[in-house]
């Protein structure tokens, strides 16, 4: 896809842009405009891993941005950027010990309001991929804003957003997926940013919006970012790495990190005046930004003692500095005089949509995925066919006959313990949903509950949809017991399998979700699980620290006992020639053998299908709640 250049839109369409899309909206909103907003003293520490001492990730900062300024946040790798964003955002901090006040409007504002009135949009781009450019929006606008607004507000809200970021050509194009093309990188940042001004935030955060993109898309996306602070008198805060000369002069202030310290913080027109007077001048004709990042950087310099000692003393000549003590003057009067002032910002109740609502909107975003993205369900159901077919014609027509007995034992094996083992293949599609999931709920809009009952609802259906496929294909040409209570006992173990092994990529997802880490923990746990199951060593003679620690959690276990009951306990088989029968039973002067003689080898009763039902139900159970925990725990 072609980049839209910024001056191919007119200035007309971005003003009805800002707007439609403040008009009628600001009670949703709030009662008060965020005019500025500012923080002073803010420290992060860590206990360092090495010394065991405290060590400052940042330390002293202080900030005031005005209703419309763009702001950079820009130093070396490591300086401490994301780390001040996260906390300006008042992101979790894990184990870090933070100090410091921020203020909107002079007033401390609780957590709560202030992610109503702010949004947060993430380094990486967080969208899922098979859906198009409006319904990302859509789903955004769903999931985001009060019953209140009603569904041709949103429509037209849509559309404005869609024109005012110049995306508008692709509306109705997919995002873009590993196997089919999508959206350029360009485009995902401007739908990035689109999604989380559905609910026109007064505060907006970018972790380096321009992060994988060239100078002429990097342009691009801060020249719409700007003119969306100006126009909306939204208060930009973005991370940069290293912005060409034209992308720089975007930014109306400078907050310039070094070593967690500030170098310097003002407007970015009187940088070159501010390191003129502290002798380091910025010469003609070269880029500032890189210049900036030079001099403040003490890892690649060939006198490593002498570049520590020039950053710590710009960092001194800040500090010192009359724009270091105006700014920290100019806060904490603004503080004193909003105490005293009855006018503060009060956030009204925003009614986010209620759980059901919600619920309901993810289940629809996820049909949309499900049957759209092949990664999810689609390569899944090929697998699954051709392991069916490959099943079916290996173990085909086998005999109800002595010498088919062991056969019939292993493909039942093979059909349970291999279509769990094949869940592996849901670990990247969840990872996706799991990413996504992170940033909603970082911006508030909603929390582990309604994404996990999301979540195992939307695969129901495709899972029962993959067991019937498995089942038609394989049960018959197998030749397992040919009755229609059988059959579809077989399929409801084949179901119930594929719910456990899904439940198990969620938790081990859940915890590490790392595609690596995640692949081989699963394929781990369905080898475990095979070992124990009961069909290589017989839960008679199983060593009693496997049988009592894992057996009896092992939901491939009651799988396989299920499905072995199904097949042996009202089916008889010939002793063939010669009535040497393998298994002893009550039918043996007939020359046959009863199916549940040769249940009594694996000590496997009849009778007990309820009951295991009901502990496989019981373990997925487990399984969503564990990962439930793991994902109301985490943070990222």
């Amino acid at each position: 896809m072609d980049e839209p250049n910024l001056n191919s839109f007119t200035m007309d369409t971005i003003t009805r842009a800002s707007t439609d899309l403040e008009r009628n909206d600001d009670r949703f909103l709030m009662n008060h405009s965020v005019k500025n907003f500012s923080w002073r003293g803010l420290t992060v520490t860590v206990k360092d891993r090495q010394t065991r001492k405290a060590r400052d990730l940042i330390c002293d900062i202080g900030g005031d941005v005005q209703q419309g300024e763009l702001v950079a946040l820009m130093g070396p790798s490591g300086c401490g950027k994301t780390t001040l964003l996260n906390v300006l955002a008042r992101r979790s901090s894990g184990a870090a010990k933070v100090l410091g006040d921020s203020f909107v409007n002079g007033v401390k504002v609780d957590a709560a309001s202030f992610g109503r009135m702010t949004s947060y949009v993430e380094q990486e781009d967080a969208l899922i991929g098979s859906l198009t450019v409006r319904e990302t929006l859509k789903f955004a606008a769903d999931l985001s804003l009060p019953n209140l607004v009603t569904k041709r507000q949103r429509i037209e809200r849509i559309r404005t957003l869609l024109e005012a970021f110049g995306i508008q050509n692709q509306a109705n194009t997919i995002i873009g997926t590993p196997i089919r093309k999508g959206i350029s990188g360009g485009q995902k940042r401007r739908v990035s940013v689109a999604s989380q001004l559905i609910t026109c935030p007064k505060i907006l955060f970018l972790d380096e919006p321009t992060s994988g993109l060239d100078s002429t898309a990097s342009f691009e996306v801060i020249s719409y970012a700007k003119e969306l602070a100006r126009l909306n008198n939204v208060i930009i805060i973005a991370s940069i790495h290293q912005p060409s000369t034209t992308t720089f002069q975007l930014f109306d202030k400078l907050l310039l990190l070094s070593g967690g310290r500030t170098c310097y913080f003002g407007p970015t027109e009187d940088v070159k005046t501010y390191f003129h007077d502290i002798d380091h001048p910025i010469p003609s004709n070269t880029n500032p930004a890189e210049f900036l990042l030079d001099i403040v950087s003490s890892d690649f310099s060939s006198g490593k003692e002498s570049s520590q000692e020039r950053v710590r003393a710009i960092q001194r000549a800040w500090s010192t500095s009359t724009e270091a003590n105006a700014l920290t003057r100019c806060v904490s009067e603004r503080a004193e005089v909003a105490e005293k002032d009855v006018n503060k910002v009060v956030m009204e109740d925003m009614a986010r949509p209620g759980p059901v609502k919600v619920i309901g909107a993810l289940l629809h975003r996820s049909f949309i995925k499900s049957y759209r993205d092949v990664v999810a369900y689609g390569i899944r159901i090929v697998m699954y066919l051709g392991l069916a077919i490959m099943m079916g014609t290996v173990w085909l027509r086998l005999h109800p006959s002595q010498e088919y007995i062991q056969p019939f034992v292993n493909a039942i094996f093979f059909g349970s313990a291999f279509m769990s083992f094949m869940a592996v293949a849901y670990v990247p599609a969840f990872l996706e949903d799991r990413a996504n999931f992170a940033k909603e709920r970082a911006n508030g809009l909603y929390g582990p509950t309604p994404f996990m009952i999301s979540n195992f609802l939307i695969g129901l259906p495709f899972l029962f949809i993959i067991s019937i496929l498995f089942s038609i294909v394989s049960y018959w040409l197998s030749n397992f017991r040919p009755t229609g209570e059988a059959f579809f006992t077989w399929v409801m173990w084949i179901f119930l399998d594929l719910v456990a092994a899904e439940s198990l990529v969620v938790l081990v997802t859940a915890i590490f979700p790392n595609f690596v880490i995640s692949l081989a923990l699963v394929a781990f746990a369905n080898g475990l699980w095979m070992s124990v199951g009961g069909f290589l060593v017989t839960p008679t003679i199983l060593n009693p620290f496997w049988k009592y620690v894992f057996h009896y959690i092992d939901y491939q276990a009651y799988v396989f006992q299920g499905m072995m009951v199904n097949e042996f306990s009202q089916r008889n088989y010939s002793c063939g020639d010669g009535c040497r029968c393998m298994y002893t039973s009550d039918l043996a002067d007939q020359c046959q053998i009863r199916g549940t003689a040769v249940l009594e080898t694996y000590g496997y009763a009849t009778g007990r299908t309820g009951k295991w039902v009901g502990i496989l139900i019981g373990i997925i159970a487990v399984y969503r709640l564990l990962g439930w925990i793991a994902l109301r725990l985490r943070k990222d």
